[in-house]
């Protein structure tokens, strides 16, 4: 598996469009055959704030979905969304085992 952390900030007054653009960007990818699951996950403390948890089936799964035309339309309509550039990580599995997904 492989696991991608994306962390984002937004500009305050874009929140409720860049929730628009980023749920139909996560529902378009549940349909890759690579992807086994998208949260995206907002911070109560600070609404600007977005963490998505991105669960790949391997590391071609994670390539595959950058050439999505959906993902693409996402990262153009939400660029000038941001306050500051995201941060990614990537990680391991370790819990639930991968035949979980």
């Amino acid at each position: 598996m492989r696991i991608v952390h994306i962390r984002v900030k937004v500009k305050s007054q874009r929140i409720d469009e860049f929730i628009a653009a980023t749920v139909e960007n996560a529902q378009s990818s549940l349909h890759e055959p690579g992807c086994a699951r998208f949260d995206v996950i907002q911070d109560t403390e600070d609404p600007s704030r977005f963490d998505f948890i991105e669960v790949y089936r391997d590391a071609s799964g994670h390539a595959a979905h950058r050439e999505t035309p959906h993902y693409k339309t996402w990262a153009a309509r939400v660029e000038d969304m941001m306050a500051e550039p995201r941060s990614r990580s990537v990680c391991r599995n370790i819990h639930p085992p991968d035949d979980a997904f």
